[in-house]
């Protein structure tokens, strides 16, 4: 997958809805494409968050104990609380229904990249607090 594919993609992600052009080709570039098979754990509850990951192709669930499982597809995003804690835990498993392709994008860089580029935290702000408070209702 080229640059270009993948910051189109991160483009579509309402989390980054507010991110200027330049961020996004910075972001695009610490970001790699992941091939999925069906049944395929990407985030393990309890696990240490990593980073983010934007789906491009296939469907993933979402579970979480005492709650409904989720269905997520191509352009929906899961794991963003992890860019932003440094030591947070996966509060979900995430596993895939179908072959895909995602996006991820790993914490480490993502951080580096918000001290160069600090208004790309400012855009992230009111799409992370909405979906925290959706998560915690």
């Amino acid at each position: 997958m080229d640059a270009g594919t993948t910051q189109s993609s991160l483009a579509a992600v309402p989390l980054f809805s507010g991110v200027s052009a330049e961020s996004l080709v910075q972001l695009a570039a610490i970001a790699t494409s992941v091939e999925t098979t069906p049944g395929q754990v990407l985030i393990q509850q309890g696990a240490a968050g990593s980073g983010l990951f934007v789906i491009e192709e296939g469907t993933v669930v979402v579970e979480r104990p005492g709650r409904d499982e989720v269905e997520l597809g191509p352009g929906e995003f899961f794991g963003e609380l992890a860019l932003l804690t440094d030591e947070g835990v996966r509060v979900a498993r995430v596993r895939t229904k179908t072959a895909g392709r995602c996006v991820a994008v790993p914490r480490a860089a993502f951080v580096d990249l918000l001290h160069r580029e600090p208004a790309l935290a400012v855009s992230l702000l009111s799409v992370l607090a909405e979906r925290l408070a959706a998560s915690s209702a």
